[in-house]
């Protein structure tokens, strides 16, 4: 299992939120960068970022500290306000080697089959989900759409990655939500990330034996409840 170390970004800090809330909102950096170089430092392979401005606009605002951070050499995937098919060329040719869909993927479901078709496997789609149900427009708005329902509909139509989010445990260090990740590990041809509560190492070892394709960890990194070290050790099984 892959773990990708989380970075959020906000007017180009590192921050992050609590179950999506803006106003639940703490700031731990002014140098992403930095913190780029740290993960890479502890091991980490993999890179996931959120243009968090990007998400609640419809747009991406923080593209230039994102192709900063591609330098580092991380493989970096980003979501975050892609909602055309500009917008992931230019993240696909400044160095981000996978772009997550959010809002669009609901607002526009023929479009993500088309970019599917077109970039393969460099198209993933962010499942963000409250009590099951798949949100949108930066968590701020909540569908009547199943998120396992659509992460099948997702597969279907080419998606090979998707990147599913317990809004209800993000940010909240209390626990990655297993038995949902157990639900989705079942959905065949599909590579799920975690994402939301993954605080413990507990957490690594359930999500790591189910086989799950990824894994992002990020408050509990930065508050120190969690080792970078440790849990891509353990997300290898070099470790028990």
């Amino acid at each position: 299992m892959r773990i990708f170390p989380a970075i959020d970004l906000r007017g180009g800090r590192v921050v992050r939120l609590t179950k999506g809330d803006y106003d639940q909102m703490k700031v731990y950096s002014s140098d992403p960068a930095e913190i780029a170089l740290s993960f890479q430092n502890d091991g980490a392979e993999c890179l996931h970022i959120v243009d968090l401005d990007g998400a609640r606009e419809g747009k991406p605002q923080n593209a230039e500290v994102i192709r900063n951070l591609t330098k580092v050499g991380l493989f970096t995937q980003v979501g975050g306000g892609i909602r055309d098919e500009a917008r992931i060329v230019s993240y696909l040719e400044n160095g981000v080697r996978r772009v997550i869909l959010g809002t669009i993927a609901v607002r526009d479901f023929a479009f993500v089959e088309r970019m599917a078709a077109k970039y393969g496997e460099a198209v993933a789609v962010g499942v963000d989900a409250k009590n099951g149900l798949v949100a949108v427009s930066g968590w701020e708005e909540t569908t009547s759409i199943s998120g396992l329902d659509f992460c099948a509909k997702l597969r279907d139509a080419g998606i090979s990655t998707v990147i599913y989010t317990d809004i209800g445990r993000d940010g909240c260090l209390s626990g990655a939500n297993i038995d949902l990740y157990r639900a989705l590990a079942k959905v065949d041809g599909l590579q799920v990330i975690a994402s939301g509560g993954v605080s413990f190492e507990s957490d690594i070892r359930a999500l790591a034996q189910m086989n799950l394709y990824g894994a992002i960890i990020g408050k509990a990194l930065y508050e120190g409840k969690l080792s970078l070290i440790r849990a891509i050790a353990l997300a290898k099984g070099e470790e028990t």
